[in-house]
């Protein structure tokens, strides 16, 4: 490996961890039922090491990563420039069009490149999503236009 590129390796030991606890089944899925988990393990199903994201003590939940996951985030981001919601992270409402703008254009490009490779579901929820985008984003940006 060269000096250039640097790998973060430390997912292995984790995964590595957590196959040791009996938290994950051989394949490295997540136990479901109450049965399967440790009895060493608190509550939430596994045991809390302080950086693993479960949201316990404090910490946010970290959220699973899938593709509806990933089109909510990019229509809440829309949402958020085009002033529907406060920015989170300044509690501040910001109008940003350009922006909501690329958001609906990445929405309806991983529509098109993703047809009959979707469930019922996502394919719903990607469709409406870019359809009520659009909408707000003609109203907001005519509303702007306005004297």
């Amino acid at each position: 490996m060269s000096e250039d590129h640097l790998i973060d390796e430390s997912w292995k030991e984790k995964a590595g961890k957590e196959k040791e606890s009996g938290l994950v089944d051989s394949s490295g899925q997540p136990l479901q039922s109450p049965s399967e988990t440790s009895a060493a393990a608190p509550e939430h199903g596994h045991v809390h090491d302080g950086h693993c994201g479960c949201g316990a003590e404090g910490e946010p939940a970290a959220m699973e990563v899938n593709f509806l996951n990933y089109l909510m985030s990019l229509g809440f981001q829309a949402m958020v420039f085009l002033g529907d919601i406060p920015n989170p992270a300044t509690n501040a409402v910001e109008k940003h069009f350009q922006q909501a703008k690329f958001l609906i254009d990445t929405l309806t490009m991983l529509r098109d490149k993703t047809k009959g490779n979707l469930s019922a579901q996502e394919d719903n929820i990607l469709n409406a999503s870019i359809y009520e985008l659009q909408m707000r984003y003609v109203e907001v940006v005519a509303k702007k236009d306005q004297p």
